[in-house]
């Protein structure tokens, strides 16, 4: 619920915030591989504390259009360290903090991955995970995109070329600064008010509506809420507001 929602980014903006950017071969954790990352850390109270980046060498080929995409080349990442180099000097402050990333699932999955090569496990629960895609789409519901390089031009951030490492993690810090200063900051009433306006997917309606997503896919239809398709998911949305006022009934 909406109140719950204030309240845990109210509760993780008191927190060190642990910020990590990958560029990979590809987009499938189980076939591709990390070739460059940066992690930063910082707090609200603090700003930044530390921040580190290596190139990675992947083992790998490096596909064309990841070149093109990121600018990284075979040529540099065959002169970079190994992973067995790398990982394990991230595996402390990667323990520690808030995690924290622009769409966080796909970091983090190749975060396990690569550990899990070498043989290591790595493991964050839930209430020390923090995904600023998410918190975007419940404080900018209407902007056209909340892509990190959008958002980047949005707000105007000064961070550099965009998809590489260490530039994408400054724009993460920027942007979860902000919108989590606008959690603090901005009066609850009036935020549950944003929330409200925020689309939400059939299976977060759902868990909203406590029942199986069939069930839930019947009663939004038969209350007959506004909805919109969101072609990048592949799926309908729906006013979080519009949701939760249908719940207990």
């Amino acid at each position: 619920m909406s109140l719950d929602l204030i309240n845990f980014y109210r509760q993780i903006s008191q927190q060190t915030l642990t910020i990590v950017d990958i560029e990979t071969t590809g987009v499938s954790p189980h076939r591709c591989r990390v070739i460059e990352v940066s992690v930063l850390q910082a707090s609200l109270a603090d700003g930044i504390h530390w921040q580190q980046t290596h190139l990675i060498n992947p083992q790998v080929q490096v596909p064309e259009q990841i070149t093109q995409f990121t600018g990284i080349t075979q040529a540099m990442v065959d002169a970079a360290p190994m992973p067995a180099e790398v990982w394990p000097k991230y595996q402390d402050i990667l323990q520690k903090g808030v995690l924290t990333a622009h769409n966080l699932n796909f970091d983090y999955s190749f975060l396990r991955s690569e550990y899990q090569y070498l043989g290591l496990p790595y493991i964050r629960p839930p209430e020390q995970q923090f995904c600023t895609v998410k918190l975007a789409r419940l404080l900018l519901a209407d902007l056209p995109s909340r892509s990190l390089p959008n958002l980047v031009q949005h707000f105007g951030f000064q961070v550099g070329a965009a998809h590489r490492a260490e530039a994408d993690t400054l724009a993460c810090w920027l942007l979860a600064k902000h919108l989590l200063t606008e959690m603090l900051e901005i009066p609850e009433a009036k935020l549950l008010k944003q929330l409200d306006q925020s689309w939400i997917p059939l299976e977060t309606a759902a868990q909203i509506l406590d029942c199986q997503i069939g069930e839930a896919g019947q009663r939004l239809a038969a209350a007959g809420l506004p909805t919109k398709y969101a072609h990048r998911r592949q799926t309908n949305l729906y006013r979080r507001g519009s949701v939760e006022k249908l719940v207990g009934f």
